[in-house]
């Protein structure tokens, strides 16, 4: 398979930070490359040289073995390399056709736009790929799935030969996942150059033919991912063998701290009952549609219900309120932590305290000394990675981004946490510090909940696993009888597990 790009001695430096020292990379025509590597590794900044956002600082970018220099993205775009986000970036309120070929719009000889081309045109590309949707249709009604097809439509629209997909699975179902592990094979088949990111080792091993792992900016290693194992991957990654990434804990479970009876929503969740003690990790596993996140949001009153009862401690939560959740102890980790967890364009210093501002201040005003001293106590605790407590929140990686939103809700000094997606699109070293940091709260006695949709931190977290489909609770393990196949099957209604199992 021909060389289509290659990074050579590749560095980029920022001031006072080398986000990429020496890094070597070949991406090759008709093959799926997985760059690997932490949070904070380099990955962005490799993506963003390969795109246009950033030049080098010194090394070389060759494509077709000429070298080049990309001045912007369009210049990127013109030497055929195209991304695809985590976060779909498209316009939601036009049509597939216009969003597809935003920006490189075909025209007539008149010089009018050509919108019966641009439609065949879509029509012919999505044809390629399978895809039969309508070019007329608004993004807006697309599913995320969807979206991410129709950026996979827009990356051929403009011949790409080399596509970058960064976590493209994220917020996908099991289904969508295989779709789109279909695509990426008619790509592949079609001779185009697959970059594929991800922090989920299986989606390497399903998917990808070849590997490079970064770490602190610099190159590690590479080659063919069926010459290495997972804790390969992870040593290479973290220095760390696959087994320490869930901490070995003997549970000391007390009092019940929190007790959730016949709690519904209509159409959402049914009859959910269950009691979460103190110093246990409760794990909730379900598929994408569960109900789980519904269920944790209207536990902490951000979402209404329509019957139930929600007790922390002997105090029952009637006023749906979180202030009123907060008051009896309970924190609330969200899924999504960019929309729900923190304020991008505010401080560490701003992020962290915002949840506990009356604890930190003096006389209704924040008292500085204080907020810092309690950023600093928590960031520490965290191992957070930033320039500054006054960086904004939106220039740290999505590690440290969590890292700060589990900072915010520590410093109310809860009794009961619950964590949902605690470590998504996190990497594994970080993954790995989350993990610890929940056994050592579950030790100290905190009633920790943890939603998942990963089922080895399921597995690998809970003294208890309670599993939800379609808004009901179907199956309990505990931590001795809590096997794979069983929790999975449940998931999807392929066994028929009972509570208490």
């Amino acid at each position: 398979m021909a060389e289509v790009v290659r990074l050579d001695d590749a560095r980029k430096f920022f001031p006072g930070v080398k986000a990429l020292d020496g890094v070597t990379m070949s991406i090759r025509s008709g093959e799926v490359h997985a760059l690997i590597g932490e949070n904070g590794a380099g990955k962005s900044t490799l993506v963003k040289v390969l795109t246009g956002v950033h030049s080098l600082t010194s090394g070389t970018v060759y494509v077709d073995g000429s070298s080049v220099s990309f001045r912007s993205p369009h210049d990127s775009q013109a030497a055929g390399i195209a991304a695809i986000h985590q976060e779909a970036s498209m316009f939601p309120n036009l049509t597939i056709v216009e969003n597809i070929f935003m920006g490189h719009h075909l025209r007539k000889p008149s010089g009018l736009l050509d919108w019966t081309t641009m439609k065949t045109r879509t029509s012919e590309l999505c044809g390629r790929l399978s895809l039969k949707i309508p070019p007329d249709t608004l993004v807006r009604d697309l599913s995320v799935a969807q979206r991410h097809q129709i950026e996979i439509v827009k990356a051929l629209s403009i011949d790409a030969r080399v596509i970058i997909m960064d976590e493209p699975t994220a917020s996908l179902s099991l289904k969508e996942i295989k779709e789109l592990y279909e695509l990426v094979r008619k790509l592949r088949e079609a001779g185009t150059a697959i970059v594929f990111i991800s922090h989920k080792f299986e989606e390497i091993f399903e998917i990808a033919d070849t590997y490079t792992v970064l770490r602190d900016g610099r190159f590690v290693g590479d080659g063919r991912v069926a010459d290495v194992t997972t804790d390969d991957l992870v040593r290479m990654m973290a220095g760390a063998a696959l087994d320490r990434l869930f901490p070995e804990r003997t549970p000391n479970i007390g009092d019940i701290s929190l007790r959730v009876q016949s709690l519904r929503q209509a159409g959402v969740f049914e009859d959910i009952s269950f009691e979460l003690h103190k110093g246990e990790v409760l794990g909730f596993f379900g598929l994408v549609g569960a109900g789980r996140s519904e269920l944790m949001q209207s536990i902490f009153g951000v979402r209404g219900r329509d019957g139930g009862s929600v007790i922390a401690g002997a105090v029952e939560l009637k006023a749906l309120r979180p202030q009123q959740a907060m008051k009896e102890g309970i924190a609330f980790v969200p899924e999504d932590r960019q929309e729900q967890g923190v304020v991008l364009d505010m401080s560490i210093v701003e992020n962290t305290t915002l949840a506990s501002l009356k604890a930190v201040s003096r006389f209704g005003f924040p008292n500085r000394r204080t907020e810092l001293s309690t950023t600093a106590r928590l960031a520490k605790r965290f191992s957070l990675r930033a320039s500054s407590l006054l960086q904004v929140v939106a220039a740290l990686s999505g590690g440290n981004q969590q890292k700060v939103v589990l900072s915010k809700w520590l410093a109310t000094d809860p009794r009961i946490l619950i964590l949902d997606e605690p470590t998504r699109g996190i990497d594994v070293g970080t993954k790995a510090a989350v993990h610890s940091f929940i056994g050592e709260l579950a030790d100290q006695g905190y009633a920790i909940i943890l939603v998942s949709s990963e089922l080895h931190e399921v597995l690998g977290m809970s003294d208890r696993v309670l599993v939800m489909k379609e808004g009901r609770l179907v199956a309990e393990f505990d931590r001795d009888n809590a096997e794979a196949e069983q929790v999975l099957g449940a998931a999807i209604g392929a066994t028929t597990a009972q509570r208490g199992a």
